[in-house]
Parts: structure tokens; C-alpha cells; sequence
């Protein structure tokens, strides 16, 4: 999400990027390699997505077989998914939510949630 609203910001401040070269208050090249960042490069891809062998989800077996971990009964001991389950309390609430209305339900109530503005930053665990 993060990477398509830096793009979106991108795009919607690219009109007028040249409006302010020298400008004391605001450093606009410094504003767009911010956006640069975090629309090409922050953040995981998300697990079908990803390539880096440092990923545990990715080393599972059944990651090509099931769309999400939150389908899989093993999630909650999974021990490739226990870096998540730390860092993400709630995503236990995410699983037993799946397993109650499937995942495009799921989906749309996160959906919702954001479009509310809930944050990931205010529910994860540093």
C-alpha cells in the first residue's frame, strides 16, 4: 500500500516538481528521492512475489500450492511464519477472520480499515 500511495503522490506532485529549484523551506529533490524510495523499493513484495532466499515463508513448501498463509491450517505453529506472528500480533485475529468469511472477505474488510486511515505503524509490534 505504502508503494502505491508514493507513487500516487509522485505522479499527482510531478506537475509542478520544477516550481520550486532553490526553494529554502521545502528541498523537493530530497521530497522526490523519498518517493522514489518508497515507491520502488520499501517494503516486502509479499510472499508469492518475493525472491530473496532470506525469506522463511518462501523456503515453505506449499507456497506455490496455497494463496495466502492465513489458508494454511499449520499457520499458527508454522515455524517459518513466527517472525510475522511476533511482529504482527494481530495477524492470529487475521487468521481466525479468514477462517470465518475466506480471504477476498478478509480482503475488503482491510480494505475498508484503510481506507479509514488505520496504519500498520499503529498496531505492529517494534
Amino acid at each position: 500500500m505504502v508503494n502505491r500511495l508514493a507513487k500516487e503522490l509522485k505522479r499527482l506532485t510531478s506537475d509542478f516538481s520544477n516550481d520550486f529549484p532553490d526553494c529554502k523551506v521545502f528541498n523537493f529533490r530530497e521530497f522526490d528521492k523519498a518517493l522514489n524510495y518508497f515507491s520502488e523499493e520499501y517494503g516486502c513484495p509479499g510472499c508469492q512475489l518475493i525472491s530473496e532466499a532470506w525469506c522463511d515463508v518462501r523456503k515453505c513448501e506449499k507456497v506455490d500450492e496455497v494463496k495466502s498463509c492465513l489458508l494454511c491450517g499449520e499457520f499458527r505453529d508454522c515455524p517459518r511464519t513466527e517472525y510475522q506472528r511476533g511482529r504482527y500480533p494481530f495477524v492470529l485475529e487475521h487468521y481466525d477472520r479468514v477462517r470465518e468469511i475466506g480471504l477476498e472477505g478478509h480482503f475488503e474488510e482491510e480494505r475498508e480499515r484503510a481506507e479509514k486511515g488505520l496504519l500498520l505503524n499503529y498496531i505492529r509490534k517494534y
